[in-house]
């Protein structure tokens, strides 16, 4: 049985401007319009203009739609005030990964979630499990939503000029909050300042019906500050300069958050501010205290942890290549791994052993037979205005 490909609402754009289109997660998407560096140095420097219409959007309504993804997700979704939003994860009952969210508080009873292409359906199928007996409904709106995203430090004169009303929503707002924009035509848009590029930027919601109308707006009010469209390469070499993890590479089922070093995103709650039962609590209790333990038992022996690499060759280590100890045994796994373009120099993404995870340690990697040392350092690599 073939499974046929999906396109975005813009997919005619990225034909006109030439794009390189490949499959991800069943899509059609540009993976690059003039060339990776190019693009990524836009970011960084000016904006550049995304398609992300291939994440999936599942709508969440009703009296007990916070109660419910209290329950259902790892972080305390009754705590995110209206028009804000909160990175967090969906954990099966083992405390595995199932996928990392950004949750969206539109209002009191609603919230939208966005989760990745990949995982939309089983993420969808989780949640409408989750919420028997609450009085909330789980609703995929994927196919209503397309997704453009303006990135970089030009991001927010470019979207200001973009709205008809509400550019001062724009400048003021927050990262990691929302608000509800009318741009140029008459386009309502809901808007988000996050992104996945580690630079400031904006995630526009827009009906697919209107999406080509925003994209072609967006490319002619950012000309003159250098914004251009940018494909998915370009996408993981910003996210991953930013330590940005990646599901498939540093996130998994077979990952709890702890070991990506994302303990934080768990929240149990304290005496004084207590929270109930939510899937997965057992087991990740379990595995805080494994891990709060670790430093002073040999419990430490069996735990890997993600680290940053960097190295001082020319050759990049690249995901799934073998990290070394220093008798040449593999110890751990690269999980992503490319040159940055902004550093100048191979990084990289990996577990490791504890006793190999303090900053400054050397390791080996195994680069297709050959050992490539490089140097375990602090997350992220990049860091906008540092």
């Amino acid at each position: 049985m073939t499974t046929e490909t999906l396109r975005s609402p813009l997919h005619d754009e990225h034909v006109a401007l030439g794009a390189t289109l490949v499959d991800f997660a069943g899509w059609e998407m540009p993976v690059r319009y003039t060339g990776d560096i190019a693009e990524h140095t836009a970011v960084r420097t000016a904006a550049g203009l995304f398609d992300l219409s291939h994440m999936g959007e599942i709508s969440v309504r009703g009296a007990d739609a916070e109660a419910f993804l209290d329950d259902a997700l790892v972080g305390r979704m009754s705590a995110v005030k209206l028009w804000g939003a909160k990175y967090t994860m969906i954990c099966a009952a083992d405390g595995g990964v199932i996928d990392d969210l950004i949750v969206y508080r539109r209002d009191w009873d609603h919230f939208v979630i966005v989760a990745n292409a990949s995982n939309k359906d089983v993420v969808f199928a989780e949640l409408t499990e989750r919420v028997e007996g609450f009085d909330a409904e789980v609703e995929d709106i994927s196919d209503q939503v397309a997704l453009i995203a303006v990135q970089g430090p030009r991001a927010e004169a470019i979207v200001s000029r973009m709205t008809a009303r509400g550019a001062d929503d724009i400048e003021a707002m927050k990262y990691y909050s929302a608000a509800n924009v009318m741009l140029a035509g008459g386009i309502h848009v809901f808007a988000a300042r996050t992104g996945y590029t580690g630079e400031d930027g904006f995630e526009l919601f827009v009906g697919a019906d209107e999406a080509a109308a925003v994209w072609q707006l967006a490319l002619a009010q950012g000309a003159a500050d250098g914004l251009i469209p940018c494909g998915l390469s370009c996408r993981d070499t910003l996210r991953l300069e930013a330590g940005m993890p990646l599901y498939g590479n540093e996130l998994s089922r077979a990952r709890t958050p702890f070991d990506a070093g994302l303990g934080r995103v768990v929240v149990f709650g304290t005496e004084k501010n207590p929270r109930g039962d939510f899937v997965g609590r057992t087991a990740l209790e379990a595995v805080r205290e494994t891990w709060k333990a670790a430093e002073d038992t040999a419990a430490a022996s069996s735990l890997s942890t993600l680290v940053g690499l960097v190295g001082d060759g020319r050759r990049a280590a690249r995901a799934g290549y073998a990290v070394l100890d220093d008798a040449g045994e593999a110890v751990g796994e690269v999980t992503s791994g490319a040159p940055s373009p902004t550093l100048g120099k191979p990084i990289a993404m990996a577990y490791v052993p504890l006793a190999l995870a303090a900053p400054g340690t050397e390791v080996g990697i195994d680069v297709r037979g050959r050992r490539e040392t490089m140097t375990v350092t602090a997350l992220p690599f990049y860091k906008r205005g540092a």
